[in-house]
């Protein structure tokens, strides 16, 4: 099956870490399922079929792996103890090597904290390549701003919050949000920029210099 992004919209990655029903509501014929170590047995029981499914699958009992081998149309399996990169990055790092400029990941946020922050500076990593990566769970819409962002309003996601990825982030600009910003600075450590509102159906975000995380929330 081809993989070029005239066939396929985008590539949507299910990964080991919170996943639930939710997560297979916005899919679409056009995406490209990549399933990694437990996120491709989250989509086979769940009846989808992986494009891809690759991991050093550690986290699934045998008679799952053998659901994946028997259901995925491809399987990249390598050594647990012989690799460099998680299966997530080893997951973004195949989509981007395929040609995929936007990419949604499921399952990168749980319990495991170095994980979760390790899958949110994915989002630089990606950025670096010229792709678009989201980070979605049932609770948070997590992206990156270099330069401008437009975004509609989200009443599944109320809360905006700004948080810089890089030492500091000059030039902010704010528009359509509760409390707008002008040529701000946002520092790493501050908390200046956590929870603000999109009150337009329509908003505006745009930085001079850095790379600043936007995180749409909800309780």
């Amino acid at each position: 099956m081809s993989t070029s992004t005239s066939v396929y919209t985008r590539a949507v990655i299910f990964t080991g870490g919170r996943l639930g029903p939710w997560a297979l509501e916005g899919l679409s014929a056009g995406d490209f399922l990549i399933g990694a170590d437990r996120g491709a047995e989250f989509l086979v029981r769940h009846g989808r079929i992986p494009h891809l499914a690759l991991g050093d699958f550690d986290s699934v009992s045998d008679a799952e792996m053998s659901q994946i081998s028997a259901n995925a149309l491809q399987l990249l399996s390598c050594d647990a103890f012989d690799k460099d990169w998680t299966d997530t990055e080893l997951a973004l790092r195949e989509a981007v090597s395929r040609g995929f400029k936007e990419i949604v990941l499921f399952g990168a946020l749980g319990t495991r904290f170095d994980h979760s922050l390790g899958n949110v500076h994915l989002l630089r990593q990606a950025h670096e390549q010229g792709c678009e990566l989201t980070i979605i769970d049932e609770h948070n819409d997590i992206r990156l701003c270099s330069g401008q962002l437009w975004l509609e309003a989200n009443p599944i996601f109320p809360f905006v919050s700004l948080l810089p990825l890089t030492p500091e982030v000059t030039g902010i600009t704010l528009q359509g949000f509760r409390y707008p910003l002008t040529d701000a600075v946002l520092k790493l450590g501050w908390s200046l920029g956590i929870s603000n509102v999109l009150e337009a159906s329509e908003g505006m975000i745009s930085i001079r210099d850095g790379l600043l995380l936007v995180i749409r929330s909800r309780d």
